[in-house]
């Protein structure tokens, strides 16, 4: 039975003192000892999301937090602006569409970005959107939005800025406050390096002012309700206390490391992921690469099912496949929360040892030795 390696963008591998804390005794809930740990966890959250505003925490998948962010913000029959780039990104589409949103729907080819500026002309033609729902870091395409360009195009209009980081806060760059992200979502198992089960919304007093107008058609994910408990600090509901004292460990770590360090070090993961698969001549699919993910596309006559099952028979190796239309034609490997160097020399050495076993010759070491002169090239230069 072979080790196993987790090297998917979501769930991703859960450090030792989180597993640590999740294997405790199950606490009760209400007492003044959970209300400190909700304090550390917010501002912890405050500074790995770079935000002043208040954050809620929901006891769902990201999802939930998605369908809390529109569910709260536009009333049936109000406008939004969905910048659908991808599978996640059409998760806003999807869920804009359950709850009555008249949505204006920007589609992009999966593998490109969308652009500030088309953006921008939506905008002037739909001045009275109440919001427009983007995407950090589309885990499908592992393609990286520009955020801080479309959050400036965002700013002078009426609507609010909502974006999905599900998978790309803590590892993709974002300064939510400083680029205008009225509303981040974030889910617990990318780069917070928790099993799934809490998502995280961040709220601006722009968005507050706006879900003050709104009676959302939901219980369980009314914000408000969330916004009444926040001075306690308390949940309205029995919240996954466990995953949140696992969480206070993680944001711990992060916060001694430093958010600037974080993005630093996935950006030279990402580099390095990407030389090592371009040097044996496989596509790098993003034509905006994230930091989070890489999208590989699969050389010509290489069985993508049978690559990715022998990657994890051989192995233990376990990376994602492509996804809707994209499956078969791209593989996607994770450098975020605690993978490191080794994590992805040893995963790029799967991947060519795999491909040569099906058929695509490759020099053995060929990828390996590009990543490694990346990460040291990246090492020379921070001196």
């Amino acid at each position: 039975m072979p080790k196993k390696r987790l090297m998917t963008p979501g769930p991703t591998q859960v450090p030792e003192k989180a597993l640590l804390t999740l294997a405790k005794e199950v606490p009760y809930h209400r007492t003044p000892e959970m209300k400190v740990l909700l304090a550390e966890c917010f501002a912890g959250l405050k500074e790995v999301f770079q935000t002043q505003n208040d954050v809620i925490l929901l006891t769902a998948s990201g999802t939930g937090a998605m369908e809390a962010a529109v569910a709260n913000v536009v009333p049936r029959g109000g406008k939004a602006i969905v910048l659908d780039a991808g599978n996640f990104a059409q998760r806003w589409y999807e869920v804009c569409t359950a709850f009555g949103v008249n949505v204006v729907r920007h589609q992009v080819p999966w593998g490109e970005a969308v652009r500030a500026e088309d953006v921008a002309e939506l905008l002037q033609q739909h001045p009275d959107a109440v919001a427009v729902y983007g995407t950090l870091q589309e885990t499908s395409t592992a393609v990286a939005h520009d955020i801080q360009a479309i959050g400036q195009v965002v700013a002078p209009s009426k609507a609010l800025f909502i974006v999905d980081g599900i998978s790309g806060a803590c590892v993709q760059e974002c300064r939510s406050d400083a680029w205008g992200v009225d509303m981040l979502v974030v889910g617990s198992q990318k780069a917070l390096m928790l099993p799934p089960g809490l998502a995280f919304v961040t709220v601006s007093p722009a968005a507050w002012k706006q879900i003050d107008t709104v009676t959302p058609p939901s219980y369980y994910f009314d914000l408000k309700k969330y916004r009444k408990k926040l001075a306690d600090p308390d949940t309205p509901f029995t919240p996954a206390h466990t995953l949140l004292a696992a969480l206070v460990e993680n944001l711990r770590t992060m916060q001694a490391e430093g958010m600037e360090k974080i993005w630093a070090r996935a950006r030279s993961l990402a580099q390095a992921t990407r030389a090592g698969a371009e040097a044996i001549g496989l596509e790098i699919f993003a034509a905006r690469p994230a930091d989070g993910v890489t999208a590989i596309r699969f050389p010509q006559g290489i069985d993508g099912s049978q690559f990715l099952k022998r990657l994890e028979v051989r192995f233990g190796l376990k990376v994602a496949g492509g996804q809707a239309h994209l499956k078969g034609q791209i593989f996607r490997i994770a450098h975020m929360g605690i993978i490191d160097e080794l994590d992805i020399i040893s995963t790029l050495a799967g991947v060519e040892m795999v491909l040569d076993e099906l058929g695509y010759k490759v020099e053995l070491g060929t990828a390996t030795s590009a990543a490694m002169r990346t990460f040291a090239e990246a090492r020379a230069a921070a001196v």
